[in-house]
């Protein structure tokens, strides 16, 4: 091996073997320690370094999001991906069933049993940022991608009523503390659950408000994984978000059923996200 030379078939199976075993332990929350997984990768392909093997995990975040899968969270998704790589990764994927059980088992999975801090306040972080090569998108919007993979598992978590509903009542708890630490218990009483009082298609699922009792209106996105997961929005919530772009706040739960986190958009979906239109809806000419 020659560094800076393409990886080999071989290389690259190691690497996406090694994901996998990472993979399938983060899903069934087992321990494990990335750093030594790195260390035994050096030491079997004989010359790659720890960058060059960190970035080649990152290529296979990529891969498994562009196929519908989760990734590792901490491999942040890393696109310019070598051709064989993607093969592999898919190859991969069609030989391990046991893989996409999980997956499976974990997406349709009910939020229950979810242990949040005391302080509610504390969950929220700066949303990520996107690299300048726009290395991966943060939203697909659509209900369906078609892939080599037999299907979006991310598509299928997103559709998890029993996940949405949690992460919906989280969140109507996180803005009545924030409203009480504002002193705006009034405020905090008069908060809407609009999508259960209401019903889905208004564009938005909580009505809350600013401390000067302006609206917020909020739309929850909830997944299991990691925060450069993709989320889906329809037409109308996109459009709803561009034509109430002052009221409107996205609210994206991140690594929900382990360690709640949640980064907030404020605004029109077509300026804080990079939308990827995968579905469309033809006509003949």
């Amino acid at each position: 091996m020659i560094p800076g030379t393409d990886w080999s078939r071989n290389e690259v199976e190691a690497a996406v073997s090694d994901y996998f075993d990472m993979l399938a332990k983060e899903l069934r929350s087992e321990p494990f320690n990335k750093a030594e997984h790195n260390r035994r990768l050096q030491r079997l392909l004989g010359g790659r370094t720890r960058g060059a093997i960190e970035k080649k995990h990152q290529n296979i975040s990529a891969v498994l999001i562009e196929l519908g899968y989760p990734y590792i969270d901490g491999y942040k998704p890393l696109k310019n991906v070598q051709s064989l790589l993607r093969e592999i990764v898919e190859d991969r994927l069609v030989a391990t069933p046991e893989l996409e059980q999980l997956v499976e088992t974990v997406v349709r999975a009910l939020a229950d049993n979810v242990a949040l801090p005391s302080d509610l306040l504390s969950i929220c972080v700066p949303a990520p940022k996107a690299d300048p090569d726009k290395q991966t998108s943060l939203i697909k919007e659509s209900t369906h991608r078609v892939v080599r993979a037999s299907r979006n598992y991310l598509e299928i978590e997103a559709r998890n009523q029993s996940l949405g509903r949690a992460g919906e009542t989280l969140v109507m708890q996180f803005e009545q503390q924030r409203l009480w630490a504002a002193g705006q218990r009034k405020l905090a009483d008069r908060i809407k659950h609009v999508s259960v009082s209401v019903g889905d298609g208004l564009g938005y699922d909580i009505q809350s408000f600013e401390t000067d009792g302006r609206d917020r209106l909020i739309e929850v996105k909830t997944t299991r994984f990691g925060p450069l997961t993709p989320f889906f929005a329809s037409r109308n919530e996109v459009s709803f978000s561009g034509d109430q772009r002052d009221p409107f706040q996205l609210y994206r739960l991140f690594k929900f059923t382990e360690q709640p986190r949640l980064f907030i958009l404020p605004g029109s979906l077509r300026h804080t996200c990079q939308l990827d239109a995968v579905q469309f809806s033809a006509v003949p000419k």
